[in-house]
């Protein structure tokens, strides 16, 4: 009996701390868009420097979950939210990964700061950031009606990131000045569309958590 109280008491510290690091992500996410939008190289610096804790929670969360394991054999539902917890853990830490590498190719916008948002990347991250706030109170309610918008804005993330794509490679065609700036763009822009993938990752372990079904292909169906 004593095990088991154990048991749950760290399965609630578990899911504290995911709490935490989707609190920690969203900040850097955040304050990357921001970064971005005024080419405010301080900022980028700080969302560089934060990556450290991020990195050093993801080890904890990590071990946490290998303590609950060694603690007593889950049941069914415990199960899948320990798998999970895991999977969020390292999706969470592939988009802090992600905002640090937008992060760190501010600085090459100096001259060109009005193509980001002329050209629409500041708008994309712009939405992105919305995308996160709304999967991060999917993570605190498990409200599971939040998937459907999380989904919807994900794919509507995509389609325009293919378009802005489509006119910063106008641009490089027809200002050949602004191709080693504009490269840049492009892959910032990909660095964004990869974070509005992680999160639709992350609520579809939420959806596995609370029903324990697989909809990695049905919500594109």
């Amino acid at each position: 009996m004593e095990n088991k109280r154990i048991f749950d008491i760290e399965l609630e510290k578990l899911n504290q701390k995911i709490i935490q690091m989707c609190s920690q992500v969203n900040k850097q996410v955040k304050d990357a868009i921001a970064a971005l939008k005024e080419n405010n190289l301080d900022l980028a610096r700080a969302v560089i420097i934060i990556d450290n804790d991020i990195n050093s929670l993801e080890i904890k969360i990590d071990k946490l979950c290998q303590k609950i394991f060694a603690l007593q054999q889950p049941v069914a539902s415990d199960l899948r939210f320990i798998m999970s917890a895991l999977k969020i853990n390292n999706d969470l830490e592939r988009i802090g990964d992600h905002a640090v590498s937008i992060a760190k190719r501010i600085s090459a916008l100096e001259d060109f700061p009005e193509l980001v948002p002329s050209l629409g990347v500041s708008q994309v991250g712009d939405k992105v950031h919305e995308l996160f706030e709304i999967m991060l109170e999917l993570v605190h309610n498990r409200n599971l009606n939040l998937n459907d918008e999380i989904f919807r804005q994900a794919a509507s993330v995509k389609e325009e990131c293919r378009t802005v794509s489509d006119k910063i490679l106008a641009e490089m065609m027809q200002k050949t000045e602004v191709i080693a700036v504009a490269t840049i763009l492009l892959e910032i822009l990909n660095h964004t569309e990869r974070i509005a993938g992680y999160i639709t990752n992350i609520a579809e372990s939420i959806t596995f958590v609370v029903e324990g079904e697989i909809i990695k292909h049905r919500k594109n169906q």
